[in-house]
């Protein structure tokens, strides 16, 4: 059995998830990739990733529906989840402005920091940088 992290990166822009895949396992992760918010409950609940990084427009159902989805359920609302988006601060500001649902562990615009990324990975599954 693997000691590796697993991260669910979910985003339906196909260059952006094998970025991210790329990223994530040349630094030591294990990944799982979904295009959408059904494909990412779906893996969700088989995969049990240790860290999810979400985008927030994606087709089928939205970034924003499946944050408060998952932080709504009792068997996955530990996950730490790391926004990653193009819309930036709106988007910052708006998730800061939800009310019944707690902020993400961790929010990261595009173009992506890959360092800021991976230390904030590091941060929130206890991997080591």
């Amino acid at each position: 059995m693997s000691d590796k992290k697993k991260v669910l990166v979910v985003d339906d822009e196909q260059d952006v998830v094998t970025f991210l895949t790329a990223l994530f396992q040349d630094n030591g992760y294990d990944t799982v990739t979904a295009s959408n918010g059904v494909e990412a409950w779906k893996l969700v609940g088989s995969e049990k990733p240790d860290l999810i990084t979400l985008d927030m427009s994606m087709p089928e159902q939205s970034g924003v529906r499946t944050f408060r989805d998952l932080k709504a359920h009792d068997s996955y609302k530990t996950i730490p989840i790391i926004i990653v988006t193009g819309i930036g601060e709106p988007m910052h500001n708006f998730l800061s402005r939800m009310r019944n649902s707690p902020q993400p562990e961790g929010f990261v615009s595009k173009p992506i920091d890959k360092k800021e990324l991976l230390a904030l990975a590091a941060k929130l599954t206890g991997q080591d940088a």
